[in-house]
């Protein structure tokens, strides 16, 4: 459909081919006959050129209309508007954001009844941060790929013919005394439970079973040990001086709750910031933030723990060097301290001892109830359909045939249940296997309520009507319960009768305005048991192998439920910088043992060898290797979620890892690599846009030195005021210019602050960008040719303890790419630099917005300019791309459209389809081939919060502007205000020692500047 519509959307692919030369012959001509180009019109000597176009543009629009599906178009005018929609003015509404791996209490934006936003409800504190998938799951409500009809053997059939199926399977299996089984992810839902309990109650041999991708397991498992409950711990970091993680990537998907937000408050420079000490195996998020990191293979980050664990609980003396450090730090800060662990139930048991053993205040002793998967009812639930005891199976949005290490078997078996229901949103393995499917609403498109954790009740809403004929789950189960067509099947009103009780008083219209209340669920956790010989010992049998594998969720895709949305497939990993694609992390000095090659052709594109992975028996193929710079000798790592099939052309990427999971054990041994002899081509975006060579790009500081040593002092200052050296001697960079200053102090001058210290590179404010900004996919071919289209990148440098600096390089005559440096080549560079365990700083970087703009000076046309508030701003209906603003760029931050990329079959992504386009933001043009585009500082969302207070006759407060990458950033990194408000929080941090400007020297004066990482190092 799409193709169809781009050929006569554009006046080149009108069906006259001659077209265009009858009008350049022509153009200037009064009369134009018309009559050959439209059917009945006016049969008249000639026509006047102006109603020619006129006529020409109908006709264009009349055939795109043709050409769409819907039979008939026609505009209705608001005679009633709905009070609720103002056009061109957005409605907030909060929600809550859940897919079965992710939570978030959020806000959704919506635009004459769309959803295109997810920003943060900023009244849920921690459990209101939004991730990258958070920011990005609004584009998988408009997921053209989604099944769009209900099914029934196959073929279309409509809810009524579904229901009659799944009834008459209700009735057969009750009455032959056979299990009905509604096998659903975790769903920490009080109505879900509510209404299952009255469905059972209808059907006695009901029985709920959950079932999640990414279970965490062991987790689980070890919180029913130590605790007595199968609840998750919440931690809170504020209060700690210093954390060691030991294979926990606690940044990331850490026991379903990121701890960034208090882990960036904890990192407050200072006498009492967090220590980060980190042992693990992969280069994880979390490990690239720490101060000290111990690279070692997995079995010796068991070691390594117990030994931890010994000397802590018992009294041991530990041997190892890691171990000894470790123990030291942690009798030092005593109940300050705090230890994290995964990989397995017995390293999970281990830290909660030791916690316990050091009173631990970041232990809060709230329950976090999103996860509920427990392995033994699973394995009863298999045995039951192994036996032929299910009647009714239902899947609620899960997929174990894809997911699940025995999913092959779970398919054979399913021929042993007569009535097998799919509640999905893709066709799916369990689609296929299906009898009857119905398609799942999306969370923007249903009722429901979450109780996340301890005292806490938050309500999700529609923001949209279904777009297609979809049902959730708790609508399906009204209607087996009560019968079709019953008054009691609308579970709107159950919510809201339900919602009475958790309330407490709260009226149910103020929960819903505010999305999250506290609710009487006063679940605490305490320390009640916990077996740590039988832990250790469980660490002690894990074997030891030349290779170990480590599994692990990415922060773009997670489990991969949102696999087949195009914005995360696209996010590059905050580690490797590579995009589309999951990979086999391995060490430069493994991979030189291994003969395994990462290489770079001549365009800079990197290009790897393809394994065949066998772990314990079962064999991947074709699995990229990936050479990474602080991957621990002898172990590899491997990301879950990929490889998904029939769930989607973007979807289908990479390969599928859940085969070696056995839902426990992310740290598995005997493994084993084949060389195929082919080629990877990996997209990645490291090298792209660089402003390597040069210095002071990413500044870092030692702790001991910040707080004991001046900044600018003349010797030993860490962060020294730039000066010029003149013929009058030196002078502050400040006062030397060779431009004309202007009066800039008359309304609001935006600058932002980015500190590199609570950047941890998740990414959640490039997918803010890229949906405020309508910044286009583009694939994994073009990012390979360096045309990504990101406004807003995440630099990662490597950095190693040595002084090197770029004048090293040159003394030592390297070549422009060995300055660049590479963990893939193994070149030491002048800020990033591969050594076996290198220092990580990540540095968001988008369009400076200089005052001394050198873009400004070379464009011929002047389509880009400067504003008084501060902002380079892009007239793309002035550019004619000749790309010197892009050249004159010291930043490279400036993108150019070298494809239209909406309607164009080549970027078969969301803009390629009406569904997608619905995500579109109607305030941000959407940019067309053969223009610049980069940052604009969400000049639409500064203007809009200048109109409203001029609209309520008052000032704009502190705090209101924001950009759409401040508003998704969780740790408070990047910060946005008027320079020329006294009492703004960006002024006043502009003041701090720890302040910078990119490429001073250059002198163009940016409105953008940074602030120096502090490392905490003893």
């Amino acid at each position: 459909m799409a193709s169809n519509k781009i050929q006569f959307r554009s006046i080149h692919e009108l069906k006259d081919p001659a077209l265009n030369g009858k009008l350049a012959l022509k153009e200037f001509q009064e009369e134009i006959p018309v009559e050959d180009f439209a059917e009945g019109a006016e049969k008249t000597d000639g026509t006047s050129r102006r109603d020619f176009l006129k006529l020409l543009g109908f006709s264009t629009a009349a055939v795109t209309l043709a050409a769409c599906e819907a039979p008939v178009i026609k505009t209705i005018p608001y005679v009633v508007k709905p009070h609720e929609i103002i056009p061109g003015v957005p409605n907030y509404y909060a929600s809550t954001y859940f897919d079965g791996f992710d939570f978030a209490s959020v806000l959704v934006k919506t635009r004459e009844g769309r959803p295109i936003k997810i920003e943060a409800n900023p009244i849920a504190g921690d459990l209101g941060k939004t991730n990258a998938r958070a920011q990005a799951s609004v584009l998988s409500l408009y997921d053209n790929d989604k099944v769009k009809q209900p099914k029934l053997d196959g073929k279309d059939e409509t809810f009524d013919k579904v229901d009659d199926f799944v009834l008459k399977g209700l009735n057969e299996a009750q009455s032959a005394g056979k299990k009905i089984v509604l096998l659903s992810q975790s769903f920490a839902s009080p109505t879900f439970k509510k209404l299952f309990a009255e469905f059972k109650a209808k059907y006695p041999t009901a029985e709920l079973v959950t079932y999640d991708a990414f279970p965490y397991s062991a987790a689980l498992d070890a919180a029913q040990e130590v605790f007595g409950q199968r609840a998750l711990p919440v931690y809170d970091l504020k209060g700690s001086e210093l954390v060691v993680a030991f294979q926990a990537d606690f940044l990331g998907d850490y026991n379903a709750a990121s701890l960034e937000t208090s882990y960036a408050a904890a990192r407050v420079p200072g006498a009492t910031m967090l220590r980060h000490i980190q042992v693990e195996s992969n280069m994880s998020l979390t490990g690239a933030n720490s101060d000290s990191r111990y690279r070692v293979k997995p079995s010796d980050v068991n070691k390594a723990l117990v030994e931890v664990y010994n000397a802590i609980v018992t009294g041991a003396n530990p041997t190892s060097k890691v171990a000894t450090e470790i123990v030291k730090e942690l009798k030092a800060k005593g109940s300050k301290a705090v230890i994290l662990a995964d990989g397995s139930k017995g390293a999970q048991v281990l830290a909660h001892l030791i916690n316990q053993k050091l009173g631990s205040v970041a232990f809060t002793g709230k329950a976090n109830f999103l996860k509920e998967f427990d392995n033994a009812r699973y394995q009863e639930f298999l045995g039951w359909v192994n036996a032929g005891q299910v009647g009714v199976l239902i899947t609620n949005n899960v997929d174990p045939i894809y997911s699940h290490n025995k999913g092959q078997d779970f398919k054979k078996s399913l021929t042993k249940v007569p009535h097998v229901i799919a509640v999905t949103d893709k066709k799916n393995e369990m689609y296929k296997a299906a009898k009857a499917v119905i398609p799942v609403a999306n969370w923007l498109e249903s009722w429901g309520d979450m109780e996340p954790q301890t005292g806490v009740y938050t309500l999700m809403q529609p923001t949209i009507q279904k777009i297609y004929k979809s049902r959730q789950i708790e609508e399906s189960l009204l209607v087996w319960k009560n019968g079709k067509n019953n008054a009691a099947n609308n579970y709107y009103d159950y919510l809201k009768a339900n919602s009475a009780s958790v309330l407490s008083g709260t009226s149910f219209n103020k929960a819903l305005y505010n999305g999250i209340v506290a609710s009487a669920n006063a679940t605490t956790l305490s320390y009640a048991g916990g077996n740590g010989a039988q832990a250790v010992a469980e660490l002690g049998n894990f074997k030891a192998s030349d290779l170990e594998l480590v599994l692990y969720t990415k922060t773009s895709i997670g489990d991969g439920t949102q696999a087949n949305n195009p914005w995360l497939q696209e996010l590059p990993d905050p580690i490797t910088r590579m995009s589309w694609d999951n990979y086999l992390t391995m060490s430069p000095k493994d991979a030189e043992r291994l003969g395994i090659d990462n290489d770079l052709n001549a365009r800079m594109q990197l290009d790897g060898s393809l394994v065949n992975l066998t772990v314990n028996g079962v064999k991947i193929e074709n699995v990229p290797v990936f050479v990474q710079a602080g991957q621990a000798d002898g172990s590899v790592g491997l990301a879950l979620g990929y490889g998904k099939k029939d769930s989607g052309a973007t979807a289908d990427t990479g390969v599928n890892a859940y085969p070696l999971f056995d839902g426990s054990n992310l740290v598995i041994s005997n493994v084993t690599l084949q060389k195929t002899g082919e080629d990877h081509e990996f997209a990645g975006v490291q090298l792209q846009n660089t402003m390597m060579g040069r210095y002071d790009i990413a500044k870092e500081v030692p702790l001991a030195d910040f707080l004991n040593v001046a900044f600018d002092d003349e010797h030993k200052g860490w962060n020294k005021p730039l000066e010029y050296h003149t013929i009058s001697g030196a002078l502050p960079a400040g006062k030397i210019d060779l431009w004309d200053a202007f009066d800039d102090t008359d309304g609001p001058h935006f600058n932002l602050s980015v500190d590199l210290n609570s950047c941890t590179g998740c990414g959640a404010c490039i997918i803010a960008c890229q949906a405020e900004n309508n910044v286009p996919v583009v694939g994994k071919e073009e990012i390979r040719m360096s045309r990504d289209m990101f406004w807003l990148r995440i630099d990662r440098y490597y950095s190693s303890k040595q002084d090197l600096t770029v004048y090293d390089g040159l003394a030592q005559g390297k070549a422009v790419p060995e300055l660049y440096g590479s963990s893939v080549l193994g070149i030491e560079g002048a800020l990033e630099n591969p050594a076996e365990n290198p220092d990580v700083i990540f540095q968001p970087v988008m369009c400076q917005h200089c005052n001394h703009a050198p873009c400004e000076t070379v464009c011929p046309v002047a389509a880009t300019s400067h504003s008084k508030q501060g902002q380079n701003h892009m007239a793309y209906n002035r550019c004619i791309g000749t790309r010197y603003c892009a050249n004159n760029c010291p930043y490279k931050v400036r993108r150019f459209n070298w494809f239209t990329y909406n309607l164009n079959d080549k970027f078969d992504f969301n803009m390629n389809n009406d569904l997608g386009r619905m995500v579109l933001n109607p305030d941000v043009v959407v940019r067309t081939r053969g223009v610049m585009e980069k940052c604009s500082l969400c000049i639409q969302m500064t203007q809009a919060t200048i109109l409203e207070a001029k609209k309520e006759n008052r000032k704009v407060k502190d705090g209101e502007f924001q950009t759409a990458c401040s508003k998704a950033c969780s740790t408070g990194s990047l910060q946005f205000g008027d320079m020329n408000d006294k009492e703004s929080h960006v002024r006043k941090i502009y003041s701090d020692n720890r302040r910078y400007h990119l490429l001073e020297e250059i002198g163009t004066k940016p409105n953008v500047f940074y602030h120096t990482k502090v490392r905490n190092r003893v």
